[in-house]
């Protein structure tokens, strides 16, 4: 067990792009999918510890992640659904912060990271700073 649950929060980029087309989809399976997430998130260390989840880059007391997670009922494993959440960890706050929630088929094919981590870039112009995006 971690020794200290976290926060997790859903960013309002978050909600307001990919989710949608999530709950569009799967209608009442991602409402019981987002709870499985923010638990994951809550749980971070333990995660962290796990395949389904990428520390891509820290810097002081952040950390920038790739979290994998599959739909519920959707007997899928998380690393083969190709649904993702990049998450920004907080220990000083104890916060998870989720910025993007998304399918691998959200993003053009080419280059997912480049994809994602211009996103990031855009909307989350001061965590773009502290990772060096």
């Amino acid at each position: 067990m971690d020794q200290c649950k976290y926060n997790a929060v859903v960013e309002k980029f978050a909600e307001s792009h990919f989710i949608k087309s999530f709950l569009k989809k799967y209608k009442s399976n991602w409402g019981k999918t987002l709870p499985g997430i923010i638990f994951m998130c809550e749980h971070i260390e333990n995660m962290l510890k796990t395949q389904r989840a990428d520390l891509i880059f820290t810097n002081g007391d952040y950390r920038l992640v790739k979290l994998d997670f599959a739909i519920f009922g959707t007997k899928m494993s998380p690393k083969k659904s190709g649904n993702r959440c990049i998450l920004v960890v907080d220990d000083k706050l104890r916060l998870v912060r989720i910025l993007l929630v998304y399918a691998k088929t959200d993003l053009p094919s080419k280059n997912e990271t480049q994809q994602w981590k211009n996103i990031v870039r855009e909307e989350y112009k001061d965590l773009a700073k502290i990772f060096g995006l």
